[in-house]
């Protein structure tokens, strides 16, 4: 078993910068960094949490999350169920 990496998080518009580690999804490092990000089902299919993912990259905990195609090619991401794999910058909403 390896150790978690540490990354950084940047929530934007605010430029809000927090701790991610790469075993905790990004909604829970954003949230324990003290961004108010909006939730609701934290599985994946509400879409709630929806952010645009600036830079960086993210694994998802599930095969596909509630996302369309579409809206993954152009960089949305569900922070509920993605884990950190760089420094990432998201968006918060549309």
């Amino acid at each position: 078993m390896t150790n978690p990496t540490l990354y950084t998080a940047v929530a934007e518009p605010d430029g809000i910068q927090v701790d991610a580690m790469s075993d905790e999804t990004l909604l829970a490092s954003l949230e324990w960094g003290g961004v108010n990000w909006p939730s609701s089902c934290r599985g994946g299919s509400c879409r709630t949490c929806i952010g645009k993912l600036r830079s960086g990259q993210v694994q998802y905990s599930i095969e596909w999350p509630g996302l369309t195609a579409e809206e993954k090619a152009e960089g949305y991401c569900l922070p509920c169920v993605a884990y950190p794999r760089s420094n990432v910058v998201v968006e918060q909403g549309w």
